[in-house]
């Protein structure tokens, strides 16, 4: 049977056999409410305040900080809107500063936002898809209310400027009667990067549980203690107002243990992953007409490429027959068929564009899966080129 390489990491991962095996009881067997008062709710509970305890000390971050949500999208959403949505800001909208790279559920975030009278800043980027602090520092004004800036980017693999991003919008505050929130989205960083939320100085973070070998459908919102938030919802008042709705324990009980097991296997991971995508880089360089968009000290998952004259979607279903998967982008936007807004935001041409790949890797690939995926890479560009051009 023909091997299958699976390289759309970034858009999710298969869950980890130990998170599957953490989350069974939880369908069936210990499957109270935790809003119940009886023994079955109680225990609910507890497994709720546990994975929320756990959370809190693999980020450094105390309980109280940490929302439980539906996806990583919707905990940008109630971040960003959840700001917005503030009582005076809802009378007196204000100035939002993000990046032009941003994900979409941060970037169609903030268009909405313009269209209910807040002003937005899009930040530019170089080639490399990252940002000038000073240009964040130039763009802050007297109203502006809210920065949303990623850590990761999720098609490039650039590290923005943390912790100098957390350092500017401080300063800024510290005349300020209503202060600047930080948010940043961070859901390509975690079990990639060390994310220290501490060090980062922002005030609200985003988690996705699917990127990290967790389940889909869960997701996770650092609220620093202090910060001013508003629901997007009402309901039963559950994760203490700010997202009702019944929690998804067995999805949370896999956030955790996923997130536990990507933390603390964070640094050989990432040293793994490094490895793999050195290994693949050089293979690469070695095919014909192939340029390298992503930059060289970017997050180890993620390597963006193009080859010259080849549709990059039709290099993906070339691929997708020969069991190797790979993306054209963020796979919440690629079945658009349009632009990478992230590579057209760095300057690159429409041939380039068009022509580039996402492949993006997990802890657990061999040296000898990408050997094979460079040998398949380069007989599938030749082949193409021999058909196309």
């Amino acid at each position: 049977m023909q091997r299958e390489i699976y390289l759309d990491n970034s858009a999710t991962t298969p869950v980890l056999l130990e998170v599957a095996k953490a989350m069974e009881p939880y369908w069936s067997v210990q499957y109270g409410n935790p809003s119940s008062p009886h023994m079955r709710g109680v225990a609910a509970e507890k497994t709720l305040s546990h994975s929320r305890r756990t959370l809190a000390e693999l980020l450094g971050v105390t309980p109280n900080e940490l929302f439980f949500t539906g996806s990583g999208t919707e905990a940008n959403n109630i971040a960003i809107q959840g700001v917005a949505n503030i009582p005076h800001l809802r009378k007196n909208p204000g100035h939002v500063i993000t990046t032009a790279v941003e994900h979409p559920a941060v970037l169609h975030v903030v268009r909405y936002l313009e269209t209910i009278g807040w002003d937005a800043t899009y930040l530019p980027v170089d080639s490399t898809g990252s940002i000038d602090p000073e240009d964040l520092k130039a763009s802050l004004r007297p109203e502006t209310r809210l920065v949303s800036i990623m850590l990761v980017n999720n098609e490039l693999g650039t590290i923005m400027p943390y912790p100098e991003i957390g350092r500017i919008v401080e300063e800024a505050n510290a005349g300020r009667t209503i202060p600047i929130v930080l948010h940043c989205d961070a859901i390509q960083a975690l079990g990639k990067i060390p994310v220290d939320l501490g060090a980062l100085g922002c005030h609200l973070a985003s988690f996705s549980a699917h990127k990290i070998g967790g389940p889909k459908g869960v997701g996770l919102l650092y609220v620093k203690q202090g910060t001013p938030l508003r629901p997007l919802m009402y309901g039963g008042g559950q994760e203490r107002g700010l997202r009702p709705g019944t929690e998804n324990i067995p999805g949370i009980v896999g956030l955790t243990k996923a997130a536990a097991i990507a933390l603390e296997n964070l640094t050989a991971n990432a040293a793994r992953m490094q490895k793999l995508r050195t290994l693949l880089l050089e293979s690469i360089a070695a095919i014909p007409d192939a340029a390298v968009n992503s930059p060289a000290e970017g997050a180890p998952h993620i390597l963006n490429v193009r080859f010259a004259g080849i549709r990059g979607e039709v290099l993906v279903h070339f691929l997708e027959q020969k069991r190797i998967y790979v993306a054209m982008g963020a796979a919440c936007s690629s079945k658009n068929r349009g632009r990478s807004h992230v590579l057209e935001a760095c300057g690159f041409d429409s041939d380039a564009i068009l022509s580039s790949i996402r492949i993006s890797l997990a802890p657990d690939l061999t040296e000898e899966d990408m050997v094979y995926t460079a040998q398949t890479l380069a007989e599938t560009v030749a082949e193409i080129r021999q058909i196309y051009m």
